[in-house]
């Protein structure tokens, strides 16, 4: 068996002919590049690009599949260099009586993926583009995934915007058939402590990812898996536990780091933990509305969301649940510039590799002793931090 690191959330930002898939994504995040960098410089096995439902995409892929630079896994998967690339899509839903929800979906082949496309063309406005809403019910979306044999993950679960618990329903029972969901995203702002305090996500995995929509993104949240392989089906057995699989561990930011940990009022621009507010204690005000001015132009933190839905105690995880452990990327360190980074990948291989790997003393050697003692409070946790909330990240604070 291998231990394998894997973030299954990588956005496509262009096609290699320049066409937009991402909006919001970084020019050079091609299907190309993504690999390339995950391979070279993150050391990350396995990983999941989403948006390979555009065509532009997939044309991208079968030119690499011809020309012997990439190759299919009889596992399911395209296999380049050191990593295996899982063909993944979100797409948006919206079921009557509720809000707008995020889903992540994985095929195991490109043919399926080719073919689920085509399913999806009368249904959506803009087969191109990620994230794009599709206009049947997700129940149906659901069963058309299962029967190609593809897996179904809820993104980013909490974040105020576009998320089944966020801005969709109270229950994910709900909107989807939970056998039918193999595990959930648990987002930047959230973890394993704070998702545990629901019931209802008892019988489904955490995986943690980074939603990364820049090359440098990739790998700020990941886990790790024990499999045969990195391949489709193995990431499936291991996220269901099956045949000595498992997921080992999880690793993410610190909650405190995410921008919507806390919540955020658009009206006069405070952020807070309602409920530890002192007009929230005293019954003043609800979740809905700013305990500061009374405004319901609030967004409702990830934290506080929980709070509102959770029926178990924090601190109460199954058993079964993997640690999850506070990882902070190497660009949130103090000090840990583009030219120490540089340096550091040059000298010990890839940022896995410097994370979880090179003695204290080797990198005290290479950068100089304060900014390996931050690097090595970033391993352990132990690095300050102020909460982010309203759409703004978090800072680690330096000492």
């Amino acid at each position: 068996m291998l231990n394998i690191f894997a973030d299954l959330h990588i956005h496509i930002g262009r096609t290699n002919s320049g066409r937009a898939v991402k909006i919001s994504g970084s020019r050079n995040l091609t299907f190309h590049e993504i690999a390339r960098e995950a391979s070279e410089r993150k050391g990350i096995e396995l990983i999941g690009i989403i948006d390979c439902h555009s065509p532009g995409v997939q044309e991208d892929i079968e030119r690499y599949l011809e020309a012997g630079e990439m190759t299919e896994l009889p596992g399911g998967g395209i296999r380049y260099r050191n990593t295996t690339v899982l063909l993944g899509t979100e797409i948006e839903v919206k079921d009557q009586g509720m809000g707008p929800a995020h889903l992540l979906v994985y095929l195991p082949t490109l043919a399926e993926m080719k073919s689920f496309t085509e399913w999806m063309k009368p249904h959506m406005s803009n087969i191109h583009l990620s994230s794009q809403r599709i206009y049947v019910p997700a129940r149906t979306l659901q069963q058309e995934v299962l029967a190609r044999g593809g897996i179904l993950i809820p993104a980013h679960m909490f974040t105020p915007h576009k998320s089944v618990y966020g801005s969709c329903t109270d229950k994910l029972s709900h909107l989807l058939d939970l056998d039918g969901v193999i595990a959930g995203e648990l987002g930047l702002s959230s973890d394993t402590r704070m998702a545990s305090m629901l019931t209802e996500l008892d019988t489904i995995a955490f995986v943690t990812n980074s939603d990364a929509h820049s090359l440098a993104k990739i790998g700020r949240e990941y886990n790790r898996l024990k499999v045969a392989e990195p391949s489709f089906s193995e990431c499936v057995k291991a996220l269901k536990g099956e045949a000595g699989r498992a997921i080992i561990a999880n690793y993410g930011l610190n909650p405190y780091l995410g921008k919507y940990h806390r919540s955020f009022c658009n009206s006069c621009g405070s952020t807070m933990d309602i409920s530890q507010h002192p007009a929230a204690q005293a019954n003043k005000t609800t979740f809905h509305q700013c305990p500061e001015c009374g405004s319901k132009k609030l967004i409702r933190g990830v934290m506080n969301r929980i709070e509102e839905l959770a029926d178990r105690p924090p601190g109460e995880s199954p058993p079964k649940r993997p640690p999850y452990y506070y990882q902070v990327p190497l660009e949130f360190i103090p000090g840990i510039g583009r030219r120490t980074l540089e340096d550091l990948l040059a000298h010990f291989g890839t940022e896995m590799n410097i994370l979880h790997h090179v003695p204290e003393e080797e990198l005290i050697a290479r950068i100089g002793e304060e900014k390996a003692r931050y690097l090595s409070e970033a391993r352990s946790g132990q690095l300050g931090i102020e909460a982010g909330g309203g759409g703004h990240y978090g800072k680690v604070r330096r000492h």
